[in-house]
């Protein structure tokens, strides 16, 4: 009886094992997949820095030019400017004509021609890439006032008598005269010309330079405006 007891007993000792510890398991990765996996991952890292980029789309990076921009001065005129007003003092309605006075102005001018980027969109761009030519319609010009540099102008007053009102209205006629003959000359066909290939030459630069350094190369660019 005891003896079965005893065996009994010794049956049910459990060998004793430090609590928090796991039995080992192969976890069923080996060494070399790891290896594997880092070197995936540099050759992906060295691929993004190093390898091909995908420059874009060449219109946008056009039209990102252009934003940066926004409005680009392409020609500036200076030129001399005559004008030439009369005055005629009076009494009532009889005018004294002996007391006529006259007085003439030469006043240097400068007039400068702007291209407003701000409105372009990609309708303005055509894009082909068979022969690396990206053509751009640009806005009209836009002339600016004309600064008159009266500082610098030269008067020459003729007449009898000359008042001070006379000479105040004198030289108020002749800035007004003088700054509409500016726009008119501004405005004629040879000095447009001449801002106009300005502006097509400024736009090829300021384009084809930004676009080679941003990869695409060799881009040839031609500019023109819109009733050309």
């Amino acid at each position: 009886m005891d003896s079965d007891t005893r065996n009994r007993t010794d049956s049910l000792i459990v060998e004793p094992r430090a609590a928090g510890t796991l039995a080992a398991r192969p976890t069923g990765i080996t060494p070399w997949v790891v290896i594997a996996l880092m070197a995936a991952a540099l050759a992906w890292l060295a691929w993004e820095k190093w390898g091909p980029q995908d420059q874009g789309d060449i219109v946008a990076t056009s039209m990102l030019v252009f934003e940066k921009q926004n409005s680009l001065t392409v020609f500036s005129s200076r030129f001399d400017v005559v004008a030439e007003s009369t005055s005629t003092p009076s009494i009532g309605p009889v005018e004294l004509g002996v007391l006529e006075s006259r007085q003439a102005m030469i006043v240097p001018a400068t007039v400068e021609y702007r291209l407003d980027l701000s409105g372009m969109d990609t309708g303005d761009f055509r894009w082909d890439e068979a022969n690396q030519l990206l053509e751009v319609e640009l806005p009209e010009l836009t002339v600016s006032t004309p600064n008159l540099n009266e500082a610098q102008a030269r008067f020459f007053t003729d007449g009898v008598w000359v008042s001070r009102d006379a000479s105040t209205l004198l030289s108020r006629s002749n800035s007004q005269i003088a700054e509409r003959r500016a726009r008119e000359f501004a405005s004629n066909a040879e000095v447009m010309g001449l801002a106009r290939t300005a502006a097509r030459e400024a736009v090829q630069q300021n384009l084809a330079i930004p676009l080679q350094v941003a990869g695409f190369g060799d881009v040839t660019v031609r500019v023109r405006f819109a009733d050309e």
